[in-house]
């Protein structure tokens, strides 16, 4: 059984400190691990050690891959990659997925799909159920995990099990049912044969083929396309999916694509402590209420103030008679939102992308191949960013039309090329690069290079750039 990590989306609900480029798998926790740390720390344990394929953002590999080394899996389990130009839905990244197995694995390997964002706090119970829906799975079953239900929640998917047709390891799937109101989902709750749809699932490769060809045969063959014209990289551990080609592909859900479809869908009724970390409620009960049900997490301090939920990593927040508010404050924005409406945060989100502000794209300080880069102020024609290069890591070789850069060194040492000259500069240490100027700053150290970096000119955007030689494939 081979673990399918599928990391992608936005996580909205988890705005402002959910962003596109820094999604939700990549937030820590409050026990300091992100939940794509968890979620390979979990594969590699039901895997026995096997290889992980991960399918995810091109611009995601590389906080990925230092994600993946912080969480130090096993040396039998390799690392395989899947990275798409553009987000397609479930649906394309489930059959790319497919496809490369079967090139590698062939049609009777077994997949299990991990989405990237979910927290399992019952792992020898989620093991239980893996053997369970590898075994449906084996007997050309499309499987999923249906949670318990343990309160109507509105937020969620369900799954209604035929009670008439109970298999060996699970039950037959008699509909999916969209996100319910209230009462519905109270009505469900006492049924007892609804559960939430997890978005995990197991199959057999031959069997997803099959069943796409006969039920969304326009996606198998968009991504079958697309296959064809990608590129295989680093002895087929990487596959780098075609844009034009993969453009082309309907987005769309493996559940409205095949599951809601198929007649060969099962489900493995299941208690694993599971949790889709969907709004800030839910991130918030992993903090431990004090006395008056304030869950804080970093510095703040309110009075007569009860049921909050307040995340201030960077600086002071203070309440004052109020309750059942949700507080985050980030580095450039403040969310403040009623409990009652914690799922409505999307909504800001969305709007936010809608009208192109950055604030739905990135934080201010930006994960690179090599690092981040942090802006400390910026007004009119100026910036001031904070650096921190990576030890043995290297920016490309590049040059800007409308900018001048100043480099201070603050820790470590930077080798820079600036024009003709190579130079070593250290702590305290800096030197001036002209608009126009091919340079390149690399850390021949072996602890982080942080410096401060001072831009000037009539435009300081970063699309300013042109890349001649990069490490990292992006010239």
């Amino acid at each position: 059984m081979y673990p399918i990590i599928i990391c992608g989306g936005a996580g909205s609900r988890l705005w402002p400190e959910s962003r596109e480029k820094h999604p939700k798998p990549f937030l820590p926790l409050p026990d300091g691990q992100c939940l794509l740390e968890k979620t390979l720390l979990r594969a590699t344990r039901i895997s026995g050690g096997k290889n992980v394929l991960t399918v995810t953002n091109e611009e995601l590999l590389f906080i990925t891959e230092d994600i993946y080394k912080e969480a130090q899996p096993p040396e039998t389990c390799g690392l395989n990659y899947i990275l798409e130009p553009t987000g397609r839905n479930t649906a394309a990244a489930i059959v790319s997925a497919a496809l490369y197995m079967l090139r590698r694995y062939g049609p009777a390997t077994t997949m299990l799909v991990m989405p990237a964002d979910h927290l399992i706090q019952d792992e020898e119970a989620f093991a239980q159920a893996a053997y369970q829906a590898q075994q449906l799975a084996e007997s050309g079953l499309l499987v999923t995990f249906g949670i318990r239900p343990t309160h109507p929640e509105t937020g969620f998917g369900y799954i209604e099990a035929d009670t008439s047709n109970n298999l060996e390891h699970g039950m037959r799937v008699k509909r999916f049912v969209e996100k319910p109101d209230l009462v519905t989902a109270r009505t469900y709750c006492e049924a007892g044969n609804f559960y939430w749809n997890s978005g995990m699932f197991c199959f057999q490769v031959d069997t997803l083929i099959s069943e796409m060809r006969c039920y969304a045969p326009e996606v198998l063959d968009a991504v079958q396309a697309t296959l064809a014209a990608s590129e295989f990289q680093d002895n087929e551990r990487r596959l780098r999916l075609d844009a034009d080609r993969f453009s082309k592909v309907p987005a769309i859900s493996i559940d409205y694509a095949l599951m809601e479809r198929s007649e060969r869908v099962a489900t493995v009724p299941c208690e694993i402590g599971w949790s889709d970390i969907g709004s800030w409620s839910a991130m918030g009960e992993l903090i431990d209420a004090d006395p008056q049900g304030n869950r804080l997490s970093g510095e703040a301090i309110y009075h007569e103030a009860i049921n909050n939920i307040v995340h201030s990593p960077d600086r002071l927040t203070a309440l004052v008679g109020v309750q059942d508010l949700i507080v985050i404050d980030t580095a450039d924005a403040l969310l403040i939102a009623h409990k009652e409406h914690a799922q409505d945060v999307k909504h800001i989100a969305n709007r936010l992308k809608q009208s192109g502000h950055e604030a739905y794209l990135t934080h201010r300080t930006v994960h690179r191949p090599w690092g981040t880069y942090t802006t400390l102020e910026e007004g009119e024609r100026f910036k001031i960013k904070r650096i921190v290069v990576k030890p043995g890591a290297s920016l490309s070789l590049q040059m800007h039309h409308h900018r001048s850069e100043h480099w201070i060194v603050v820790s470590g040492v930077a080798l820079i090329i600036n024009g003709d000259s190579e130079l070593t500069l250290n702590s305290n240490e800096s030197t001036f690069i002209p608009a126009g100027h091919k340079h390149r700053l690399a850390n021949p150290g072996v602890i982080d290079l942080v410096l401060i970096e001072v831009q000037s000119g009539d435009y300081l955007g970063e699309d300013d750039i042109v890349r001649f030689d990069d490490r990292y494939g992006r010239a």
